[in-house]
């Protein structure tokens, strides 16, 4: 135990010695970024062409009248988008999809009921959908926002699903929390209707679930729960291990997650949700997502409006219109997020407990799973997206033991709210997610990357998908410290629940009472994110010469043209702006990050309280051929059929597959929906057998080839399965050591003696 604590203390002591390495690395590298981007402005900014007083005088006469006109568009729309916020709040805030719909199922009439309900998404006019396909349901965040970022335009999930003709159902939710619901309660109702998608398609194949960031974990303690309901599952930018982050070269691309740290822990979302009278305000979630980004919050975002205001009108208000809507949580579910999943990342560890008392099993989800991460998330870093894997599997033997399919889709640079809302991802990475969901059950079990590339054909660039097998091990090399960084945050979980105590005896009882529903919703409507909309709406008096002032600017716009230098002046002094905001903002997220290591890492290091150090979530000790479902199957190669013998060989010969192009699995599908035998086995039946012959291949390939002859007893099936290598070898994109190891399999049945049936 001495020597334990003492390896702790040296790795904690090593780890902080990184961490003031980085720190004054990441210092100084925004210093030279900040100096190489203003070099860059000054030289691209041409000088002025001429010297001539009267051109001059000319191009700030354009200019000016171009400035003056720019401004009182910008300010219209921006007056156009308070009252579009005005109006939407006025509705009830319905969610914004770019889709008709219709109501299914109305959580609010449950027995407990929640502000969740099912809706069918109404395929546009000419476009087919086969019911009978496999449903696909998708699950938005309620991170602060109101629903639609799954269907926010046409180049959007619903609309690839839709596109390959799947029925589409939609959950959403609704701006107020029903009184007292819990994330307890929210599950049971997206079990509920999922129940009600299966009923309505009884002849198609299990549902997909699509879960979106926060609205992924969610769907994940659904399969968990009900696992033999659900087919493939997509989680796409969905944080499941909290404490993870990134350290790729100092950049400090995580900062989100040392905020609870921080502030302290769940306390800060107590004392929020007391401020709202029992409702947390998803408008401080937001503003945290802003906070991230502030030359694009504070500058950016309204300059590219001001400076491109005759085109950027329709994408500027249409994204404003989604982003401004704020929902709110109930003080139980906020509660229940903070303190099991943001401080005590308890879902990985298997700590969080499901409705029934029970606690959620991530390894009891049999269906694939595919994730979709981005390296340039800086919300939900890769690692928060994948570790949960390493976290409750021990080894790649481990994976394959328990029949399961993990798919990872890494983006290189896309960022967070791009992964839903981006068009060109839409038609590239989630279309080539969707068109392989039906096939990558037939993948062998084991941890794969997807890669796509990109070709040429018939005139237009088009995309092909693979897959490759990689080992655990190599999921775990993304963690640049072995994870060494997550110690001090077992301390925050501790450090949180000390504060969460202190503050609900001290602090709550005075805070209730000087807090009343009116001053609440005063504090929400006062809320920086809310006012800085309705304050430039038509509610405001000073905005109305703006209404009055804008149509006659655009029925006699003058713009200055590119080249006019005064524009270029212009362009320089926003860079200039926006290099001072990234400069504050390297060095803040640099500090923080400093700040929280040094703090905690330092207390953990002197010596945490008994109970404060976990233990690793599985013996790593344990050899995985000593686990007692790989001696089970193991003990089993000698026995089996002819489904048993299919599967061991699609395993011996794509243990050498390297990439298993998508096409490849479109073959063996066919072959298993077109083989007498393979059809009429369950899903289930097909999963364990592929299990099992994964295990064996894994660990003794060699007896199970030469175990083959001793399941294929019956000169009929040995025949048909040689008809069948003989068909393959005949398809392309196989490799040599496939056709060494078809070769070895065609000897070894070719000339073993029959057993006649």
């Amino acid at each position: 135990m001495e020597n334990q604590t003492t390896n702790t203390t040296d790795h904690l002591l090593r780890t902080m010695g990184e961490m003031g390495r980085l720190y004054t690395i990441r210092t100084l590298g925004a210093q030279n970024t900040f100096l190489e981007h203003m070099q860059n402005t000054i030289r691209d900014t041409a000088p002025v062409s001429s010297t001539d007083t009267w051109n001059l005088l000319q191009s700030g006469v354009s200019y000016a009248v171009d400035y003056a006109q720019r401004s009182v568009l910008f300010w219209d729309i921006l007056r156009e988008r308070g009252n579009i916020f005005i109006e939407h709040e006025k509705q009830g805030s319905p969610p914004l999809l770019a889709f008709d719909w219709e109501m299914i199922s109305d959580g609010r009439t449950f027995e407990r009921p929640v502000n969740y309900a099912l809706v069918r998404i109404i395929p546009p006019e000419g476009t087919h959908i086969d019911e009978t396909r496999r449903p696909f349901i998708i699950v938005d965040p309620r991170a602060g926002h109101g629903p639609g970022i799954g269907g926010f335009q046409k180049d959007s999930e619903v609309g690839v699903a839709l596109r390959f003709g799947y029925p589409v159902y939609f959950v959403i939710f609704f701006p107020e929390p029903e009184p007292g619901q819990t994330v307890h309660d929210v599950s049971d109702a997206k079990s509920k209707f999922l129940d009600i998608v299966l009923e309505r398609h009884p002849d198609s194949p299990r549902p997909t679930i699509y879960g979106n960031c926060q609205g992924g974990w969610a769907s994940m303690l659904v399969v968990a729960n009900d696992p033999d309901k659900v087919g493939p599952v997509v989680v796409s930018g969905a944080p499941m291990s909290y404490w993870s982050g990134s350290w790729r070269g100092g950049s400090g691309n995580n900062p989100m997650r040392y905020q609870g740290g921080l502030l302290g822990g769940s306390w800060a979302a107590l004392l929020a949700s007391d401020l709202g009278r029992g409702k947390f305000d998803g408008a401080h979630l937001v503003a945290n997502f802003e906070n991230l980004n502030p030359a694009n919050t504070f500058w950016t975002k309204y300059y590219n409006l001001w400076k491109n205001v005759d085109t950027e009108r329709e994408r500027f208000l249409d994204f404003e219109r989604w982003w401004g809507g704020y929902f709110l949580l109930d003080e139980k579910e906020i509660h229940w997020i903070a303190k099991n999943l943001f401080i005590g990342n308890k879902l990985a560890r298997g700590d969080v407990k499901a409705g029934s008392g029970s606690y959620v099993d991530l390894k009891a989800i049999r269906s694939p799973i595919v994730i979709f991460s981005s390296k340039g998330d800086n919300i939900t870093p890769p690692q928060q997206a994948l570790n949960w894997i390493s976290d409750i599997y021990s080894s790649t033997a481990e994976i394959k033991a328990n029949n399961q399919v993990i798919v990872l889709l890494l983006h290189e640079d896309i960022g967070h709210l791009g992964i839903f809302v981006s068009g060109r991802v839409a038609r590239k990475e989630h279309t080539k997610i969707t068109e392989a969901l039906d096939y990558i059950e037939r993948l062998r079990p084991g941890l794969y990357v997807m890669e796509i590339e990109e070709t040429s054909g018939r005139g237009k660039n088009t995309y092909a998908s693979s897959f490759r097998e990689i080992p655990l091990e190599e999921l775990r090399k993304m963690n640049r410290v072995e994870r060494r960084d997550e110690k001090p945050f077992e301390l925050v979980a501790e450090v949180s629940a000390m504060n969460e105590e202190a503050y609900v005896l001290f602090g709550r009882p005075l805070v209730r009472k000087m807090v009343s529903e009116p001053a609440a919703q005063m504090g929400r409507t006062l809320h920086s994110l809310r006012a800085q909309r309705w304050i430039f709406s038509d509610s405001n008096p000073a905005m109305w010469p703006v209404e009055i002032l804008a149509p006659a600017v655009k029925a006699d716009r003058r713009q200055s043209s590119e080249d006019n230098p005064f524009r270029r002046l212009e362009g320089m002094w926003s860079e200039t702006i926006k290099g001072c905001w990234d400069l504050f903002r390297d060095l803040r997220d640099g500090f923080n990050e400093s700040a929280f290591f040094q703090t905690y890492g330092m207390l953990n290091a002197m010596g945490a309280p008994a109970g404060m150090v976990h233990e690793p979530l599985y013996d790593e000790t344990v050899e995985s051929r000593e686990l007692p479902y790989v001696q089970d199957a193991l003990a089993a190669i000698d026995r089996g059929g002819y489904p048993e013998a299919i599967a061991r060989i699609i395993d011996l010969v794509g243990q050498y597959a390297g990439r298993i192009p998508l096409y490849h699995l479109e073959r063996k599908d066919v072959f298993v929906r077109g083989d007498k035998v393979m059809s009429a086995l369950s899903e289930e039946q097909l999963r364990q057998i592929r299990s099992d012959a994964g295990i064996m291949v894994h660990f003794e390939p060699e007896r199970t080839l030469e175990a083959l002859p001793l399941l294929l007893t019956d000169k009929r099936d040995r025949e048909r399965v040689l008809s069948m290598l003989d068909k393959w070898m005949s398809l392309g994109g196989v490799s040599r050591e496939q056709r060494d190891m078809v070769q070895r399999i065609k000897d070894l049945l070719a000339g073993s003696d029959f057993i006649a049936a």
